[in-house]
């Protein structure tokens, strides 16, 4: 980001009311908005910075929201997902956000600015307004649409929700006239909203809204899946044939992939929209700190289900070997897909000291130590002091979304592989082969009802190229797969109790799985303990570390949507709980 918008984004403050009604009589800004306010176009700019204030999420919560994700093992599983959750909990039926907005948008035409300059900060509005409600009918499915601000004594503050078809409509048609009016120059800091960020947040949303519709069957809106596949598709191809933002490589397969993940300065080449850190001003976030904590953070790691979908270099599947599921983590970390090495610690690893760091089971449960976007600094394992970037949108997205819109629609012919998944893991470095038959693997573990084997492989891809990017969650939503989130949490493969393992390949041992901490123990050696309570080996003396054996994850059907908060109902009598919450 220039550092004169990181600074006026900083000083660009906004009230953070909750969803009292009290606040609904109230001008935002009241300080700094009087009537004579939005006269110039200086006026817009800083007041539409409120909105990137507003819903740029933090960049811990981007990489968080993945805990949610089937792939991920924790400390333990949100209470959404094994716990007692109800609409008590329930706090994100909020419209502060949108009233901003609407007031932004029933202001800003003066005509003294020009028609231009206008057109393009209500386009910012409408992408922000846009946004804002395809996160709540992702939340709640049907929910009332506002268009304009709202005082206590205004009938409309009382509706009921509106109907889904009629909510996405609207947001389409924000979407397209922030497509048509905001403006196109890219910007190579990677914080604005421009015309092509609105494609993807288009390409995005439209993906979402069609997959749902037609895996979603009870919504009785099937008939009209395609047409928001057909204009995911366009939004992509629009990006694409734009040529503004490209694959990044700069030939090193090794090391491309995550430094998209761990550079300061967003690489704009490749990443369309993203939540800048910068050392200089000293604005950082705690991701290091989080994923390299055995107490601050959630111990996060990604299970071994996952890890096997990562192909060999040669493009072959890693679960067609002879026992795949019972290698060595040192082997089966040997000639795989480049990405995987960069996104859990592999073989060789070292932190910027020089030091060697295998997978630390201080940090996580299942042997797969996730640093994709973890910084080398050891020093930053204990800070809040990250500077890396946090991606939001960037190119690889948009190739995946067309690829998968267009093997919905199907049927995916050689030209679209080859400008989608091919040229995905050509940058990766694996051969980039079309699948000859469908993949029993994927079919069986993941998505039995799918026998297209171009569209498993854009799941594969999708899932490898975008892990821990906050997209994980979303997906299982609209494929209809949330029981995927009730699969056991499975680590790497273990020979033997009482077996001091070397999980970097350097000759030393790492790592040791007992029923007790022994009296005599080695420097340097973790010693994981599987006495079958929260850890145990799936063979009992060995086998892959089960983690949370003792935990009951269970997503039912109505976990599709969040219930209602039980103080929004009785505000408002006209409400009616998602079915299946009270």
């Amino acid at each position: 980001m220039k550092t004169k918008n990181i600074i006026l984004l900083l000083l660009v403050g906004l009230f953070t009311t909750s969803c009292s009604k009290e606040f609904l009589d109230k001008e935002p800004f009241d300080k700094l908005v009087p009537n004579s306010y939005f006269t110039t176009e200086a006026d817009l700019a800083l007041f539409s910075n409120s909105f990137y204030q507003d819903f740029i999420p933090t960049g811990l919560s981007i990489v968080q929201a993945d805990e949610m994700g089937d792939y991920t093992s924790k400390n333990n599983s949100p209470t959404f997902i094994a716990g007692n959750f109800s609409s008590v909990d329930q706090g994100s039926w909020n419209w502060t956000k949108l009233r901003n907005i609407n007031y932004f948008l029933e202001k800003y035409n003066n005509p003294n600015i020009s028609q231009e300059a206008r057109n393009h900060y209500a386009g910012v509005a409408r992408f922000f307004r846009a946004y804002f409600y395809y996160e709540m009918v992702k939340d709640f499915g049907d929910v009332p649409w506002y268009s304009k601000t709202l005082t206590t004594t205004d009938e409309d503050l009382y509706k009921p929700r509106d109907p889904r078809a009629m909510v996405m409509d609207s947001v389409l048609a924000d979407l397209d006239f922030a497509v048509a009016n905001i403006r196109p120059a890219k910007d190579n800091s990677a914080s604005m909203i421009t015309k092509w960020v609105a494609l993807g947040l288009k390409s995005r949303i439209c993906l979402f809204e069609g997959t749902f519709r037609k895996y979603h069957e009870d919504l009785k809106l099937k008939t009209t899946a395609n047409q928001w596949l057909t204009a995911s598709a366009a939004a992509s191809e629009e990006i694409m044939k734009g040529s503004q933002y490209a694959l990044y490589s700069t030939g090193n397969p090794s090391s491309d992939y995550r430094t998209l993940f761990t550079s300061e300065n967003p690489v704009s080449a490749e990443i369309m929209w993203a939540n800048v850190f910068n050392n200089s001003i000293k604005r950082w976030h705690e991701i290091t700190w989080k994923f390299n904590s055995a107490t601050y953070g959630a111990r996060w790691g990604l299970n071994k289900q996952f890890v096997n979908t990562y192909l060999n270099i040669d493009g072959t599947r890693f679960t067609d070997k002879v026992n795949y599921d019972q290698i060595l983590f040192v082997d089966e970390m040997k000639d795989r897909d480049p990405r995987l090495e960069q996104t859990v610690r592999s073989i060789g690893y070292k932190r910027s000291d020089g030091s060697a760091a295998p997978p630390n089971f201080g940090y996580t449960f299942t042997g797969y130590h996730i640093h994709k976007f973890s910084l080398d600094d050891k020093r930053l394992d204990g800070v809040a002091e990250g500077y890396n970037s946090i991606t939001m949108m960037r190119y690889a997205e948009i190739l995946l979304n067309y690829a998968e819109a267009k093997a919905e629609l199907g049927p995916m012919d050689p030209e679209i592989w080859k400008q989608t998944i091919g040229a995905l893991r050509t940058r990766a470095g694996i051969n980039a082969q079309e699948p000859a038959v469908a993949d029993q693997y994927l079919k069986t573990v993941y998505f039995p009802e799918i026998s297209d084997k171009y569209l498993l492989e854009v799941r594969r891809e999708r899932g490898i190229e975008l892990v821990y990017e906050g997209l994980r969650y979303d997906d299982l939503l609209r494929w209809k797969k949330g029981k995927l989130l009730e699969m056991d949490w499975k680590g790497i493969y273990v020979p033997a109790l009482d077996l001091e393992m070397d999980l970097d390949g350097n000759k030393t041992p790492d790592v040791c799985f007992v029923k007790t901490i022994p009296a005599k123990t080695t420097a340097g050696v973790v010693y994981y303990v599987v006495d079958g309570s929260a850890a145990k080996l799936s063979e009992g003396t060995k086998g892959h570390i089960i983690w949370r054996s003792d935990e009951e994850r269970e997503f039912s059907d109505k976990k599709y949507y969040k219930p209602i908060s039980n103080n929004d109902i009785v505000l408002n009598d006209n409400l009616v709980q998602n079915p299946g919450w009270k």
